[in-house]
């Protein structure tokens, strides 16, 4: 059994199901998964999930069930970025308290990221430009575009920062579920966009590698196709991200070239 990654959307599903008084019956709910990964067994992707650091932070705004959801992809952001995810279940009129001392602290400059094809048009941006020594956190509002979109009306302690509108350069590769507009990305997906837009390359191209397989595998699972060899680039791309984290990770030895 794979070791689950402790971070803030893994804890938050695990308190989500806890206080749940019915089983979580959703689409892919009762189908046997890793633990860890949420894909089934035999298509686990354990191995090669990378783990980065990034400056750009992520606040997670999830829609009640979304963080027990299978197809869930906001957990993906975490997972690659465990230091800078934060995860909330949302709230209209009570948001958390550890939410809204995230959202006040001077250390972030805090962009809800929402599509130009919604309303609020004069709080839209499409670049990331920050104070002296702040970082940006990313808000991003987790569930079905319906939910998304109730999120992002219905949340008056988010009225007061701008809006990031994130045009892709390619449409959504996510077949689990169905968006209404070809501009609607799943979280991950937008999640990607904005850390290039931020200049975080590595740590976004590291996400859009992870979902890739993440979605290939999960669809794949789906009709019981086995991983084919056209995962290979994928896979090798992974790995090398993963080569380069432990590279880092690992001190110089005393004598060495490394500064």
């Amino acid at each position: 059994m794979k070791p689950i990654p402790d971070h803030a959307v893994n804890r938050l599903r695990i308190w989500r199901k806890s206080i749940s008084t019915r089983p979580f019956l959703a689409r892919g709910g009762a189908v046997p998964r890793c633990e860890a990964c949420q894909l089934r067994h035999a298509w686990c992707a354990c191995e090669w999930r990378p783990e980065l650091k990034a400056e750009a932070g992520f606040c997670l705004l999830m829609y009640d069930s979304e963080p027990m959801k299978p197809s869930n992809t906001g957990r993906l952001i975490a997972d690659v970025l465990p230091d800078t995810t934060w995860a909330f279940l949302w709230q209209r009129t009570q948001p958390h308290p550890e939410l809204l001392a995230l959202l006040a602290d001077p250390a972030w400059q805090p962009y809800v990221v929402f599509p130009a094809c919604e309303k609020e048009p004069a709080r839209l941006t499409e670049r990331v430009t920050l104070a002296n020594g702040k970082k940006p956190l990313f808000i991003l509002l987790d569930g079905t575009w319906p939910e998304a979109r109730k999120m992002f009306n219905m949340s008056p302690y988010l009225d007061g920062f701008p809006v990031l509108s994130v045009r892709p350069d390619a449409l959504s590769t996510y077949g689990m579920r169905v968006a209404n507009c070809d501009e609607h990305l799943c979280t991950a997906e937008v999640a990607a966009c904005v850390l290039e837009v931020a200049g975080e390359l590595k740590a976004g191209q590291a996400l859009q590698h992870w979902f890739n397989l993440f979605s290939s595998r999960y669809m794949a699972g789906r009709v019981s196709r086995a991983p084919g060899e056209d995962e290979t680039p994928l896979l090798q791309a992974l790995e090398a991200i993963k080569g380069e984290g432990i590279q880092q990770a690992t001190p110089a030895l005393p004598g060495s070239d490394a500064a």
